[in-house]
């Protein structure tokens, strides 16, 4: 973050200001490019592009995290490893990557998610990875908390910010109320401030969606890999998610 004597709360609200807007209205559309110093901004959205120089630009819910304190590990090894529900040796293996602020990828895991996990990953039919593809800078640094704790404490975030998306995602001060979230989880003010200045853990969320554009032509949220081979994409129900991905030759 630019400027040790800025207040937290200052360096909140610049970057807010700077971010409001960017959401996008649908998370199935075209991906920018990921090398551009600009924005692209038309009357009704502005979508930011995640290159290495943007990187750097710098309540009722239910509480679904103990609150008491914990280590944070934001080493980028931790930040970068598996995110991963079921057993590895399931014949059916699923990565998603999805967008923090993408309302289709909260709409699936809201609503879809909970029979893919009981019937499919429960069962030991499917083992499901989540990766981040951060389509903005305030879905950047929702990945980055969630990816900073320690990984008992990943899905359960990850359910709780999707889960309450609009109370964050959509408010105008979007930095701020993501802090609030965070501390719903237990995670201090200062850690949070922590994580989302960490130019090293943004640029190695941003590597990774880097990583699954040039490996899958990842090109829509959610998207889903289903045994390293096939690319299905969409807010689907459970019996469209379970159709495609059985119809997947292991």
């Amino acid at each position: 973050m630019t400027g040790q004597r800025i207040s937290a709360k200052d360096q909140h609200k610049g970057l807010a200001h700077k971010l409001i807007g960017i959401v996008l209205k649908s998370c199935i559309a075209p991906l920018f490019p990921l090398d551009y110093d600009c924005l692209m901004m038309n009357q009704n959205q502005m979508n930011l592009a995640l290159d290495r120089r943007a990187v750097l630009l710098g309540g009722a819910a239910i509480t679904l995290l103990p609150t008491a304190a914990f280590a944070l590990e934001p080493t980028i090894a931790h930040v970068t490893s598996p995110r991963v529900l079921g057993k590895d040796d399931a014949p059916i293996k699923v990565v998603e990557f999805f967008s923090m602020t993408c309302s289709h990828c909260a709409s699936f895991h809201n609503n879809t998610f909970p029979d893919v996990k009981k019937r499919l990953i429960d069962t030991g039919m499917v083992r499901f990875e989540m990766q981040p593809f951060p389509l903005d800078q305030i879905a950047l640094r929702g990945h980055a908390l969630a990816r900073a704790l320690p990984k008992n404490k990943y899905f359960p975030m990850i359910s709780m910010l999707l889960k309450d998306i609009d109370r964050w995602a959509r408010n105008p001060d979007p930095l701020a109320a993501l802090s609030q979230m965070a501390r719903l989880a237990g995670m201090s003010t200062a850690d949070f401030d922590a994580v989302i200045g960490n130019r090293d853990l943004l640029e190695a969320i941003v590597e990774m969606r880097q990583k699954a554009h040039k490996s899958w032509e990842i090109q829509s949220t959610p998207s889903f890999v289903v045994n390293d081979k096939t690319i299905i994409s969409g807010d689907l129900s459970y019996e469209d998610f379970a159709a495609k991905i059985n119809a997947t030759d292991a």
